[in-house]
């Protein structure tokens, strides 16, 4: 059964757990014609307040990182290169910013693609994680087996300097995929029964007389 998360869970953790733990959660998005969409979250980045040189936050409290500054439970959007909406959750307590980046769902690679297949642009720029919003989050008891989750360096933060560029807070979902509990595997295929052999040739490919 779907669990709506809400924002009490997003500001007491710690933001690089609270990252590998939105791993197999479900973002759910309510499109402009009314459809509900759900995305399993499968590549996430962690950024950590002030004193991390790749957090926007690293600036200070500014008219663009305000958002962050707020409790946890908000969405943070903002354009990147003049291009691509970039999808961030705020998590933590208030006043201490910190973000998590959504960089891939189910079927979608690259954050820029979330954002523009899911149609989420600034309009939702601090706006609450909640249905009302019509961009939330659902914890469906999807299972990611541990082996299948490997950490790296972030992407594109290399301006950072070589500490904050090497920390391993990107999490992403590896193949051969996800464990969906309470679905039963589909049984293997039964063989099929050999072709009658009207050549009596023990050879795969008779040849031809």
């Amino acid at each position: 059964m779907a669990r709506l998360i809400v924002a009490d869970e997003l500001r007491t953790r710690d933001t690089v757990a609270l990252a590998r733990e939105l791993i197999g959660k479900v973002l759910m998005r309510r499109m402009p014609d009314g459809r509900e969409l759900a995305r399993m979250i499968t590549e996430v980045e962690a950024y950590d307040g002030e004193h991390d040189l790749a957090c926007h936050a690293r600036a200070g409290r500014t008219r663009r990182t305000e958002v962050l500054y707020r409790a946890g439970g908000v969405w943070y959007v903002y354009l990147c290169y003049g291009i691509h909406e970039m999808l961030n959750l705020v998590v933590g307590p208030e006043d201490a910013p910190a973000a998590i980046l959504i960089r891939g769902v189910e079927g979608i690679v690259g954050p820029g693609r979330v954002t523009k297949q899911l149609s989420i642009d600034r309009s939702l720029n601090g706006a609450s994680a909640a249905p009302a919003s019509g961009l939330w989050l659902e914890d469906r008891g999807l299972a990611v087996p541990p082996m299948q989750v490997i950490a790296t360096p972030r992407i594109g933060v290399d301006f950072a300097g070589e500490v904050w560029a090497k920390k391993p807070w990107r999490f992403v979902v590896t193949p051969p995929g996800v464990q969906r509990p309470n679905v039963t595997p589909l049984a293997p295929a039964r063989p099929r029964p050999p072709r009658a052999d009207r050549s009596r040739s023990t050879s795969p490919h008779p040849r031809r007389t």
